[in-house]
C-alpha cells in the first residue's frame, strides 16, 4: 500500500505518520508514505497556490492549477490514475466499513484542502471520492488525513504484529470491543473479572462476546441494527433490553412516587 499526500504542509503529515505502528511499517517496506508539496507546482515566483474568491467573501481558494498539475505529475510517475480522496466536511462520513474497501487499494492519493477550500473546477477533474470524519470543520485535511490512514493501514497485513488484533476490535461485527484489563490484578480496590484468571478459554470468549454486546447496547445501540449476531447473541442481547427497561421503569416509579 502506497499513500501519495497532496498538501501544502507535507512535513506535518510525515512527522505525524512516521511514528510508532505506523512509522515501523513504513521502516519494514509494508506501507509507503509520500508527501507532495502542491507548493512545487506553483508557476508564481513568489510560489503562491491561493486567490481571493469569485464573487467575494472571506478568505482565499485554493488555485485549480497546483493542484492538477500535481496530480498528473503523480499519475505520470505511477503511469495510472488512482483513487483521489478529498478530505471535506460535506463527503461521505469515513468508517471502519470504506477503511476494509480502501486497504484492498494499491495505490491512495488524499487531497488535503486549506484556506476556504480547493477550486470546484480543481475537484470535479480528479476527485473520486468525498470524506469527512465528522461534522465539524478543520484548518486543513491534513488530520483527516493521518486519521484515514492510520485506520487504513491497520488492515493491511503485515502492520500489526498480531493480526487478530485487527480483527476483533471495536466495530468488528459491528460491536464495540470489550473491556481489556491487566496487571495488577487488584487496582484501587476493583478487581479484575475472574473469568479472565480463570484460563478457561472457551468461558472467556464468552464472556468477551457477551461484554460486547452489552457496551454496544450502552454506547452505541444505533451499531446494533446491523451487527452480526448468532441466535445465542440475540437471546442475550433480548435478556439486557429486558433487564433495561425493567430498570427503567423502577426509576420512573422512584421519581414519580
Amino acid at each position: 500500500m502506497n499513500y501519495h499526500i497532496l498538501t501544502l504542509f507535507p512535513d506535518m503529515v510525515l512527522e505525524g505518520l512516521n511514528t510508532s505502528i505506523i512509522g515501523r511499517a513504513v521502516q519494514k517496506g509494508i506501507i509507503g508514505i509520500h508527501g507532495i508539496n502542491i507548493r512545487d507546482y506553483s508557476k508564481n515566483k513568489h510560489r503562491q497556490v491561493d486567490d481571493y474568491p469569485y464573487g467575494g467573501g472571506a478568505g482565499m481558494v485554493m488555485q485549480p492549477g497546483p493542484v492538477c498539475d500535481a496530480y498528473q505529475d503523480l499519475c505520470r510517475k505511477l503511469g495510472k490514475r488512482p483513487r483521489v480522496l478529498y478530505m471535506t466536511p460535506q463527503g461521505k462520513v469515513f468508517s471502519q466499513k470504506i477503511a476494509r474497501e480502501l486497504a484492498q487499494e494499491e495505490d491512495l492519493v488524499f487531497l488535503c484542502g486549506h484556506y476556504e477550500g480547493i477550486d470546484e473546477r480543481a475537484l470535479s477533474l480528479i476527485v473520486t471520492d468525498y470524506l469527512s470524519i465528522g461534522d465539524y470543520v478543520l484548518t486543513g485535511g491534513e488530520l483527516p488525513a493521518m486519521v484515514m490512514i492510520d485506520c487504513i493501514s491497520r488492515l493491511v497485513p503485515g502492520v500489526l504484529s498480531n493480526e487478530e488484533s485487527a480483527q476483533i476490535e471495536s466495530f468488528y461485527d459491528n460491536l464495540l470491543e470489550y473491556p481489556q484489563y491487566t496487571r495488577p490484578e487488584t487496582y484501587e480496590g476493583l478487581k479484575v473479572p475472574e473469568v479472565l484468571l480463570s484460563g478457561h478459554h472457551k468461558n472467556i470468549e464468552t464472556w468477551r462476546r457477551q461484554e460486547s454486546i452489552k457496551r454496544t447496547l450502552e454506547r452505541r445501540p444505533d451499531l446494533l441494527e446491523h451487527a452480526s449476531l448468532s441466535k445465542k447473541d440475540r437471546e442475550f442481547l433480548r435478556e439486557l433490553t429486558e433487564i433495561s427497561q425493567e430498570r427503567a421503569c423502577v426509576q420512573e416509579n422512584i421519581v414519580i412516587e
